[in-house]
């Protein structure tokens, strides 16, 4: 079994089938978890090179684990404290790892296309774990997932994504992966928070958060990507919550159940309340539990081999 791509850059990248194998696949890798010894041996002969040139917990850890339930080496690096602070170049970087006959790369970075220039000039295969406000293609894959294990085939299902959409590279994969499933997708916040021209993309605009809600069948939440707003794009946080945050009061008031997911980390009491985080809801928990077999699953179908020893 094995992608029709050499990388995983972006979902824009992918095809259907691809999506489809890389779900079926983790659906294998979801029954190892499950086990009291959770790992195979499957990448016993493979290592992998986590270089994280922006901070992050969630999605460096669920890969690390993800590569080590395999049996891969892992490689951990982190641009902080290390020669890229010394004014060492990308390519260097990289190619000293390389050095080290590293065969896998899962890199974040803050520059959106750092991945696709990596892929060009090195044989090894690589992972986008998210570039500047881009793409980051495995979590959307596992938000796509995630909804698949709860409501099935995703074809007709009305998702709305609340929040940031300007800044951030979970929106825009989530949009491509969504659209290419089937999806009907709309994204709701502030006017000043939303891309001009997004209905490029096949997808519906409303200002409205409840109306957004009254609407979808599921809810994706994105918190405001402050540390890429350059200027102030609305007035505080509290009108933020105020306006455009999710709450109790709002899920209650639909005449429907609706599905909750937050890719994190979570503001409380901005984007959404601890009694809608925390709620029966909410499938944020489970999105992380899908994010390991999910990443498992990509590394196993880039690695290009042909069995999955149990």
């Amino acid at each position: 079994m094995v992608l029709s791509v050499k990388h995983l850059l972006g979902i824009k990248e992918l095809n259907v089938k691809d999506i489809e194998q890389i779900f079926q696949t983790a659906d294998n890798f979801k029954q190892v978890l499950q086990r009291s010894i959770k790992k195979v041996p499957t990448l016993r002969d493979i290592t992998v090179a986590n270089i994280f040139f922006e901070n992050s917990t969630r999605t460096r850890l669920s890969f690390e684990l993800a590569e080590k339930r395999l049996g891969a080496d892992v490689v951990n690096f982190s641009a902080s404290g290390s020669s890229v602070s010394k004014g060492e170049t990308l390519i260097d970087t990289v190619n000293n790892i390389l050095a080290m006959k590293v065969d896998m790369v899962v890199m974040r970075h803050s520059a959106s296309g750092a991945p696709w220039f990596l892929a060009n000039h090195i044989n090894a295969s690589i992972i986008n774990a998210g570039d500047g406000i881009n793409e980051h293609p495995t979590q959307a894959l596992l938000d796509a997932y995630s909804i698949r294990e709860k409501l099935g085939d995703l074809k007709g299902k009305r998702i709305t994504i609340i929040g940031d959409i300007m800044h951030s590279r979970v929106a825009l994969s989530n949009i491509y992966c969504l659209n290419k499933l089937g999806a009907e997708v709309t994204v709701s916040g502030p006017p000043t928070l939303i891309p001009k021209h997004i209905a490029s993309l096949g997808v519906r605009v409303e200002y409205n958060v409840k109306k957004a809600l009254e609407w979808c069948d599921v809810a994706n939440v994105l918190r405001i990507q402050l540390e890429r707003q350059h200027k102030p794009l609305f007035s505080t946080l509290r009108e933020y919550a105020l306006y455009y945050g999710v709450n109790r009061s709002m899920l209650d008031s639909l005449k429907r159940d609706i599905i909750i997911m937050h890719p994190g980390p979570i503001n409380r009491g901005v984007e959404i309340n601890s009694d809608v985080a925390d709620s029966k809801h909410s499938i944020i928990l489970g999105q992380v539990e899908n994010g390991v077999a999910i990443r498992m699953a990509v590394i196993y179908l880039l690695s290009g081999k042909r069995e999955m020893e149990q």
